[in-house]
Parts: structure tokens; C-alpha cells; sequence
């Protein structure tokens, strides 16, 4: 029986992985298991994932955990190629561009089992971002690429790679439209004691921010001075480097709510019901995109160019003056195009593997 190992480590994947796994279930003649590196080790950022999204139980932890790009990298390498090694699976799935996805995309080259990259072809041009890295690395090694926009294609054709290109569209789209009863029916608005459009959603992670003071001070001045409450949910890496550069009176400000990293149906419908978004995440902008909100990029450039090309978002990076002087003119939209999908990548991405293997 031929057998595909997915490979997940962090937020964003177990989200687009969630959908994938299930479409595969359609496949008996296939067998799956499911590795966590252990990238994210946070519970919020990983378990609780987990229970929502219904994704099953890893059948290999590889317990990675913290550390710098380099021990990540070496620990996932050393880890996996065991489990490879005894297993031997025809395929690998990774997702998106996180250490964990570069990471396996070597480890599966080197140890000669083919591979799939969900969410490739996408690309920020600056080498001095740790994702960007991990979307060169992995789609260099790639036999099976899965695009979510045009865009992407265009990119990989250009780059004259010679294995398969599929435009998938996103399968977060598809956990979105098949679940929105899960974020319309929170309680988490009330909870949190907010009220509809009256509030911004904000998130920041991204290291070229958190590494740096003048970057993450900038944006903690952002949120104080921001014309509606800004709803924060604190990233650890964000949490640790606030307290390391002394920015920790910023939170305190009356203008900032910080609440800990929570569940992502609770994320989609506080995105859903916000008056719009400032963020450096490339999975936020994507969401805020999804639920028609417009986006500020807190990041110098983003791979989502659909975005902002469509004028659903604007990239002013850390910059406060920026983003104070359009902050007030930008509104939210109805509908967004189907730029990123239609609602069935999980399928395409499922078919497409198991012709793959078993042709």
C-alpha cells in the first residue's frame, strides 16, 4: 500500500492541514500519517489547534521545540530521517514556509522520497526573512507543487522548474466555507466585552519585528494611537522580545487589550466582526481577506500580492506615519474575489497526490 506522510510544526499548518487530511480519507488504498515537529510548543499554538480543527493525533512527535533557525533545522533533520528511514513513505507533504517545512523538504531530497509543497511559488524577495528562505529551499527540491494563486504559477513557470504545478487555490478557504457556523456562533465578543466593527484586530510575530526595537516599538505606538481599541493577542516570541527591549509600558497603554493567543474559530470570528486589521502575518492577511476586511501589512512587503493589488490591503510596514495617516481611510469590502480559491483545494490537493503516487 503506498503511504503519505504529512508533516505539520506550527499555527498556520495545522489550519491548511486540517482540510487536506480529511479530503485523503476518501483515499482507502493510501495510507496517511501525520508527523508534528513540535515547532510551535506553545499550547495555545499547537494542541488546542489540534481539538478544534478535529485533526488527529500525530502519529510521530518529534518533540523539536524552541531554539534558533540552525538548532531547528538540525533537530527536525535529525529526528525525521529516522522515522523516514524506518518507514520509507512514497511522499512527503509540507506546507507553507515555516523551519519545519524547509526543514523535511532537505531531509525528504536527501533521503531520495518525493515531495509536495502546499502553498509554493510564493515569494517576499528579501533573503533576510527566515520564511523566505524556507519557501526557496522547499520549492527547489519540490516534485509536486500546489499554488494558491495565479500568481505563484506564474512564478514557478517563470522559474522553469520541471515538475508538476497545480493551482490549488487555499484550503483554509475551504475550512472557512464549510465551517461557518463554528465562528458566527462564538461567544467570544461578549466575552471579551467587544462590540461589532468597533474595535482592530492586530497581530505581530514576524522576527524582521520582533528582533528588532525600533520595528516593535513602532507598532506598540501604532496600536496606542489607533483610532478604535486594538484587540492584541500577545505572540510568545512578541511577549519575550517586549520585555527584553523594556517596551513592556506600551501594554499597559488603555488603547491596547492583549489577550493570550486563543482558538481559531474564536480568531475568525473576532477578524469576522472587527472594523479591520493590522498585521505582519501572512496567515491574517489571507483571513482578513477571506472575511472581506481590509489589512494593513505591518511588514515591508507580503507574498500576498492578490491583496493588494485588488486594494483589499495596503503594506506600510513598521512605519507609524504611515499607517496613522491611511488607518482612517481604508473600509472594509463585501466579497472578496476568488483570488486565493473557490472553496475546493482540499480535494484538488488530495487527487492530485494519489495520481501522483499511484501513477
Amino acid at each position: 500500500m503506498k503511504s503519505v506522510y504529512f508533516v505539520v510544526g506550527a499555527r498556520p499548518q495545522f489550519i491548511k492541514a486540517a482540510p487536506v487530511l480529511e479530503a485523503m480519507k476518501a483515499f482507502v488504498n493510501i495510507t496517511v500519517k501525520l508527523i508534528h515537529t513540535g515547532q510551535h510548543y506553545d499550547y495555545n499554538l499547537s494542541e488546542l489547534f489540534f481539538q478544534e480543527l478535529k485533526i488527529p493525533t500525530p502519529d510521530y512527535q518529534l518533540n523539536c521545540g524552541s531554539g534558533t533557525s540552525v538548532e531547528q533545522y538540525i533537530s527536525i533533520l535529525q529526528k525525521l530521517s529516522e522515522v523516514l528511514r524506518n518507514d520509507k513513505p512514497d511522499m512527503l507533504v509540507v506546507f507553507g514556509d515555516t523551519n519545519s517545512t524547509g526543514a523535511a523538504a532537505l531531509c525528504s531530497n536527501l533521503m531520495g522520497i518525493k515531495l509536495a509543497h502546499i502553498e509554493s511559488g510564493l515569494r517576499e524577495f528579501d533573503k533576510n526573512i527566515p520564511e523566505e528562505i524556507n519557501k526557496v529551499v522547499t520549492d527547489a527540491l519540490s516534485d509536486l507543487y500546489f499554488c494558491p494563486t495565479q500568481t505563484a504559477v506564474d512564478f514557478l513557470n517563470k522559474s522553469n522548474v520541471s515538475s508538476k504545478i497545480i493551482l490549488s487555490g487555499d484550503p483554509v478557504l475551504d475550512l472557512l466555507f464549510a465551517n461557518k457556523n463554528k465562528f458566527e456562533n462564538t461567544d467570544v465578543l461578549e466575552t471579551l466585552n467587544l462590540e461589532k466593527g468597533k474595535y482592530i484586530f492586530a497581530t505581530c510575530h514576524r522576527q524582521n519585528n520582533t528582533n528588532n526595537k525600533s520595528a516593535l516599538e513602532s507598532i506598540l505606538k501604532i496600536f496606542a494611537a489607533a483610532p478604535l481599541p486594538v484587540l492584541f493577542p500577545l505572540h510568545p516570541r512578541t511577549k519575550k522580545a517586549i520585555v527584553e527591549f523594556d517596551l513592556s509600558n506600551y501594554l499597559e497603554h488603555t488603547n491596547i487589550h492583549i489577550i493570550e493567543p486563543i482558538g481559531f474559530w474564536e480568531t475568525q470570528s473576532l477578524i469576522a466582526n472587527c472594523d479591520k486589521v493590522l498585521t505582519d502575518s501572512g496567515g491574517v492577511i489571507k483571513e482578513a481577506y477571506f472575511h472581506g476586511k481590509y489589512v494593513i501589512v505591518l511588514d515591508k512587503q507580503t507574498e500576498w500580492v492578490e491583496v493588494i493589488n485588488e486594494e483589499r490591503g495596503l503594506v506600510c510596514g513598521p512605519n507609524y506615519t504611515l499607517v496613522i495617516e491611511n488607518i482612517n481611510n481604508l473600509t472594509d469590502f463585501s466579497t472578496p474575489n476568488l483570488s486565493l480559491g473557490s472553496g475546493n483545494a482540499s480535494a484538488i490537493i488530495a487527487n492530485a497526490i494519489a495520481l501522483f503516487i499511484t501513477d
